[in-house]
């Protein structure tokens, strides 16, 4: 582990700026390479005194024998063909999230990598946070039984995507970030999505995803780009306890509560309107996690996942999950916000 990869960042914008940052910091990998179409872009976001080489040419990069490893940072719409090319060189490959801009694409990917035997990861940056990675152990080790909702929230004001909506924006988080921490046996069986343009964008602004789940538990997620405040927060409600995220919170980024309700089984189905509820409050815990940038964590996964020859645990395959539900919202988007079965894609 102690060798360093050579690596190459293909776009150099807001988040390959941030990716370029983190794999010059790191000590396991070699930034070799940013390619950009406008070099200038590049430069910026390298800093004036970078030794890091800067290329135009997707092919120059790709073609550097030392490069093992490409990370794709541009517009969904070319994460494909980028994808693909590095992948036909024979380099492990990360791409920016959503994977692709459709299932079909995102399938040509990981099928791709698979047979050339290559690491093919998607950056979903907030399963690698402390936060999600705490509440993934507690809820795959059943600290709070059977899940029966998770309520996420992610509003702010702007920014207003040229190229997508609200949904294909910020929802993908959310919606790795439920992909991440439920239980294997747990997972969406639906999807149904309302969206509004209130401002004539010409996309959906606000939207609301409602997901239905094996055991009779269900998944909501409230998106938006028009409110007055920035929130980042996600409750998970199960039959032993309770966990409330609230990202913007770092004095009580988790706080895991001994809370639960249940119902007493009446004595026959005519008497359910009579059974009692049962209500157990406990003390609520807010565990100290480490303070860690999400991003570099990711890296130094994609980098474990190439030296031991093993899938990430962002893999092509949760890139294609996401993928599949959000070709549901859009689906249901044009359906007038109808429920449309989703078959469970592992």
């Amino acid at each position: 582990m102690a060798e360093e990869l050579g690596a190459a960042i293909i776009g150099g914008g807001y988040w390959g700026s941030n990716l370029i940052r983190n794999f010059v910091h790191s000590e396991g990998w070699d930034l070799r390479w940013v390619c950009d179409l406008n070099e200038d872009v590049a430069r910026r976001a390298l800093g004036k005194r970078s030794s890091v080489a800067i290329t135009t040419s997707l092919d120059e990069a790709i073609g550097d024998p030392r490069v093992v490893a490409v990370v794709v940072a541009t517009p969904a719409e070319t994460h494909a063909e980028l994808a693909m090319r590095a992948l036909a060189a024979g380099k492990h490959v990360m791409v920016e999230k959503p994977l692709a801009s459709s299932f079909q694409e995102g399938e040509a990917m990981v099928a791709l990598a698979r047979e050339r035997n290559l690491v093919l990861m998607c950056d979903h940056t907030y399963c690698y946070t402390s936060a999600a990675r705490h509440i993934r152990s507690l809820v795959r080790e059943g600290a709070i039984g059977q899940v029966h909702y998770v309520d996420s929230v992610r509003i702010n004001l702007g920014l207003v995507q040229p190229d997508v909506d609200v949904f294909w924006d910020l929802a993908p988080h959310d919606l790795a970030i439920l992909d991440y921490i439920l239980p294997d046996d747990t997972f969406p069986t639906g999807v149904a999505a309302h969206g509004a343009d209130p401002i004539g964008a010409g996309r959906a602004c606000i939207g609301y995803v409602t997901l239905p789940l094996t055991g009779g538990g269900i998944a909501h997620a409230h998106v938006n780009w028009l409110s007055p405040t920035k929130m980042r927060r996600t409750i998970i409600g199960g039959s032993d306890g309770m966990i409330v995220w609230d990202d913007l919170n770092p004095s009580e980024r988790v706080s895991v509560y001994d809370k639960s309700v249940s119902l007493e089984a009446p004595a026959t189905a005519d008497l359910r309107r009579d059974a009692r509820i049962s209500y157990r409050l406990g003390d609520m815990v807010s565990p100290a996690l480490p303070e860690e940038e999400a991003l570099s964590v990711v890296i130094e996964e994609f980098r474990s996942a190439v030296v031991e020859q093993r899938p990430p645990i962002t893999a092509g395959d949760a890139g294609l999950r996401l993928l599949k539900v959000l070709e549901m919202v859009t689906t249901s988007l044009d359906n007038g916000g109808r429920l449309i079965p989703l078959e469970p894609y592992r």
